[in-house]
């Protein structure tokens, strides 16, 4: 007959003490409960082997030294309240109730949570409390919690145990594939908002089932799942070089306004397919404006170049600035020669133009206003020498001027940029000329230099600020670009799917309080507005780690369970466009109404912080009218340092 209590001080030394635990209390607490009493009989005699055991509802008992580890990691003391997820037959939170003033535990499978209650009700646990309930959904009635256990492994640490755990809490789980080598996980809440992340080791768990974790369609075999809905109403694209691309988007040439969006900034095929849905719109449909996510100088020079306009005297090659890449590459050279070529065979009226709305070269615009002034009016160019140059030190990195009101108390070089935005909106010309050109050009450098002014100063007052001054501006550019040209131009607009899916139904708008250039423009032109988003599962991405760092191809993580883009990939269908509006499938459209996780990456990729640095909370059928989806995809491909602009066939790129 096995003697389990001498078993038991052998597992406490062989399994826990040799490898590394020598924390008298947690050693101590593993002595105290009889294992032997939390595996079912026919595996009593193992219950002290180094080895996870089976138990009911196909779940498992973990291995002691498992349970130690994670306890030893979440640095117990006496006064805390834990919460532990996926308590099985109650083993660990009868262990930890030795440590602690509470233990809270939830166990999703009925059978094992009545088992669990009964069995520590009868051992005499009176500090530890069972539930029946979806773990990954933790426990507000009881929140916060000094600590949070989690024995199963979700693809992420759910929201709402991060919002549960106390500032100062810590929390481990596993996080990783079902069924594959996970990784085990230590976070500790060090404010409202942050959080640091350690990995402890490797591990395997079962996957943790809920609303914030995996699902069990697989498991249920549900014919109507939202992912098989999505594949049934999925349009499948054709091959981004197939002419036929172009056609499935005739549907949205009635609007005045088409916004063309990206889940990251270096991802070739958003670029192609934007190119490849541009180029329809201005063959078959009459867009005249492609206005890009980019500063208005920068691509002032595009514009000259597919126009067939004289590049300036003394002209940098376009887009030098960090993140190069973002415009600098093989997608957007290739779309902006066949503009080029376009626009040879149409009158310098028809011809189709591309612009920047973005506010950052400061300096560049600058130069741009007073190069215009000092042909078109001397004296005006010298009273703006004297207006910018009071920004003229902070030019070359304006981010040092925000620093600059927080200390002074004033804007110093507010007055001054917005007179010189004033005289040149009083010098309106023609708008059917070449004047007119330059004037636009003039005025757009101008509006630019004067919210880049504000902008930089808002940076460190509030993100929710800069943010909307920023997409202010934009929307301001393109309806000073849409007025410029006429009632009959229509623009598509390239920009990431944050600035144009509806901040009004995303956690940016709902929460934090900002606004983005799709909501302005829907709010403005209705039904005569197109936003259109894109997604991705996994791929290659061009990104950089940190701000001004050098551009990496960075492996993009698998999505996140729960998200939309999971949605996406778990339909099977690879390329597709799915369209949002109203009279479209209207029972998949309201199941999609659930706000859930989108991930949006920028110029800048964090993949070890990816839920916290890369998703957000958005209602996808009111953010976008339309969704475009590549399973996988793959990094843009930047082209070669910039030289001085020379002949055209360099120009504008300056290859």
């Amino acid at each position: 007959m096995t003697d389990f209590a001498e078993a038991r001080e052998q597992m406490v030394a062989r399994q826990i003490v040799d490898r590394g635990i020598t924390d008298q209390r947690i050693l101590d607490s593993f002595r105290a409960v009889p294992r032997e009493l939390f595996v079912p009989a026919v595996d009593r005699g193992e219950a002290y082997e180094d080895k996870p055991l089976p138990i009911a509802a196909e779940q498992t008992i973990s291995q002691p030294y498992m349970v130690a580890l994670m306890i030893d990691a979440a640095e117990l003391a006496p006064a805390d309240v834990v919460l532990e997820v996926g308590c099985g037959t109650g083993y660990a939170a009868a262990v930890i109730a030795q440590l602690v003033d509470e233990v809270v535990a939830i166990e999703r499978h009925h059978a094992l949570a009545i088992e669990a209650g009964a069995r520590i009700e009868r051992l005499g646990y009176d500090n530890v409390s069972i539930y029946e309930g979806d773990g990954s959904k933790g426990f507000a009635e009881k929140a916060p919690f000094d600590a949070i256990i989690v024995s199963a492994a979700g693809s992420h640490v759910p929201d709402p145990l991060l919002e549960q755990l106390e500032i100062g809490g810590r929390l481990v789980m596993p996080v990783g594939e079902p069924h594959a080598v996970q990784t085990l996980i230590k976070i500790t809440r060090t404010g409202q908002e942050d959080y640091e992340q350690e990995e402890i080791g490797a591990v395997r768990f079962v996957p943790l089932i809920g609303a914030h974790g995996w699902t069990e369609t697989g498991e249920r075999g549900d014919p109507c799942s939202l992912p098989e809905r999505i594949a049934v109403a999925a349009e499948v694209l054709p091959a981004l070089d197939d002419p036929a691309f172009g056609t499935l988007f005739d549907r949205f040439g009635d609007a005045r306004v088409v916004l063309l969006g990206e889940a990251s900034h270096g991802t070739s095929e958003f670029y192609r397919a934007r190119a490849a849905i541009t180029r329809r719109l201005i063959e078959e449909h009459g867009f005249d404006i492609v206005a890009v996510e980019a500063d208005w100088p920068d691509a002032a020079s595009i514009d000259r170049f597919v126009r067939h306009r004289p590049h300036r005297e003394g002209e940098e090659a376009a887009f030098q600035r960090f993140p190069t890449w973002m415009w600098r590459n093989t997608e957007v050279d290739t779309f902006v020669r066949w503009l080029r070529d376009h626009n040879r065979a149409c009158a310098p009226h028809a011809q189709a133009g591309f612009y920047g709305l973005d506010l950052y070269n400061l300096a560049g615009s600058m130069r741009a206003v007073i190069d215009f002034l000092d042909e078109a009016d001397p004296e005006a160019a010298a009273l703006a020498r004297e207006r910018y140059g009071c920004l003229q030190p902070w030019s070359r990195d304006p981010a040092i001027y925000g620093r600059i009101p927080l200390s002074e108390g004033f804007a110093r070089c507010e007055t001054g940029v917005l007179d010189m935005l004033r005289d040149l909106l009083a010098r309106r010309m023609d708008c059917m000329g070449e004047e007119c050109e330059e004037w636009l050009d003039a005025a757009a450098n101008a509006r630019l230099v004067k919210n880049a002014e504000r902008y930089y100063r808002v940076m460190y007052e509030g993100a929710a600020e800069s943010w909307n001054l920023r997409d202010t501006h934009m929307f301001e550019t393109l309806c000073q670009l849409l007025d410029a040209k006429g009632p009959g131009a229509k623009a598509v607009v390239w920009a990431h799917n944050s600035h144009i899916g509806n901040a009004a139904y995303t956690e940016m708008g709902q929460q934090r309080g900002e606004l983005n250039i799709g909501q302005l423009v829907k709010e403005k032109f209705g039904e005569q507005a197109r936003l259109i988003g894109f997604g991705t599962h996994t791929g290659t991405v061009a990104a950089a780690h940190d701000w001004d760092e050098p551009m990496a191809i960075e492996e993009v993580r698998p999505s996140l369970a729960g998200s939309y883009e999971r949605l996406c990939h778990d339909s099977g269908v690879d390329r597709f466009l799915l369209d949002l509006r109203q009279g479209a499938d209207e029972g998949l459209i309201e199941a999609l109404l659930e706000p859930r996780l989108e991930r949006f990456i920028g110029v800048i990729y964090r993949p070890q912080t990816e839920r916290w640095s890369h998703y957000s909370e958005c209602v996808l059928p009111k953010q976008f009218d339309a969704w475009i989806w590549f399973d996988e995809t793959h990094a843009v491909t930047p082209l070669p340092g910039a030289e001085l602009p020379g002949e055209d066939e360099t120009y504008p790129f300056g290859l």
